[in-house]
């Protein structure tokens, strides 16, 4: 029973479930030299032994388990201590004396640690901390492993809980993230100041615009007013650690609305809407009856894919779903198009 921690050699998440091996990850060796780093519960004696494999700089600072060898002095044996009976032997076998104590280890192929392993209320826990060093950065995953349950037979029950805290020096996003919260500001800046420009236009030449352009000019106000919402959300995830939940809210909500925005105007824009004609058919309209909900289920996919770790069977499930639904969608608002052309190629 234990832990890994190993770093991925490609630029994504694997599922764990993809390939089962009949051998144990944590008595088997790596075929190559990428860091992995074991974790092996000793229950007994209260400890986790600490493996590390693969070229590595990592450097793990957890509480460390001294244990020191039992020792009998010369004529203790037997001995009545004054003022009450015998005292009673007891079998230990990790020594009368255990000392606790935080150290750190640079990990490599030769150090092999033992942690402390704390019991309380009849549950097990340790607790570590890695500090990736320069020559093994990457996509690390962190894996439980429960050996007995790959032997045929009854499957053992049990209850794990993990709480995980990653961060970089002075940041809790990725290396890739961390300037996402300046860019989507100028971002932000960049689009407003298009549709700011875009109002002038509309504004000196009011005798030519038709409603349609309103509605582009709108789209690009509320693109610019959710970009900086989503700033807003991941400076506080830079900061926090997570999302403020007021600011994640407004930002979904001007995320919906512009993803419904951009659909409908390039529909309409499809059809001909202001430009040639005024009233849209039957068909038209049930393009936007079809067109609009899938926008929503598109959205909340991205939340729950936002909201989700990576690792997760609901990020893929979810995924799948999001890219589907913006697939329909792109196809739905070509329709219009089509039946636009098809009377004038006959």
């Amino acid at each position: 029973v234990g832990f890994s921690l190993s770093r991925s050699r490609v630029n994504g998440v694997l599922s764990y479930t993809a390939q089962e091996t009949e051998l144990c990850p944590l008595t088997t060796n790596p075929t190559n030299d990428e860091p992995l780093i074991l974790f092996l519960i000793d229950i007994q004696n209260l400890r986790v032994n600490v493996q590390a494999k693969g070229v590595q700089d990592n450097i793990l600072i957890a509480k460390e388990k001294k244990v020191k060898a039992q020792m009998n002095l010369p004529g203790d044996g037997g001995k009545d201590k004054p003022g009450g009976p015998k005292a009673e032997e007891k079998p230990n076998p990790v020594g009368d004396a255990t000392k606790v104590e935080e150290a750190t280890f640079l990990l490599n192929t030769t150090t092999q640690p033992i942690l402390a392993l704390d019991k309380v209320n009849g549950f097990y826990k340790f607790n570590f901390l890695v500090v990736v060093g320069p020559k093994a950065e990457g996509l690390y995953s962190l894996k439980f492993h429960y050996c007995q349950n790959r032997i045929p037979g009854t499957k053992p029950h049990y209850s794990l809980t993990v709480e995980v805290i990653e961060k970089n020096p002075g940041s809790y996003l990725s290396a890739a993230e961390i300037p996402l919260s300046r860019l989507y500001i100028c971002m932000a800046g960049v689009f407003f100041t298009a549709a700011m420009l875009w109002v002038y236009t509309l504004m000196k030449h009011r005798y030519s615009v038709f409603k349609i352009h309103w509605l582009m000019a709108a789209l690009a106000f509320t693109k610019s007013t959710s970009l900086v919402f989503h700033s807003i959300n991941y400076h506080f995830i830079n900061t926090e650690g997570h999302p403020i939940e007021g600011w994640a809210v407004m930002y979904y909500i001007t995320h919906l609305l512009k993803g419904a925005l951009l659909f409908i105007t390039l529909a309409l824009i499809g059809t001909g809407w202001a430009f040639v004609k005024y009233i849209l058919s039957d068909k038209e309209k049930k393009i936007f009856i079809i067109v609009i909900p899938l926008q929503v289920l598109a959205n909340v996919a991205y939340i729950i894919i936002e909201s989700t770790e990576e690792g997760s069977s609901e990020y893929y499930l979810w995924k799948e779903i999001l890219f589907l639904v913006d697939l329909i969608c792109c196809g739905a608002i070509l329709f219009p198009v089509v039946w636009s052309v098809w009377p004038c190629s006959l």
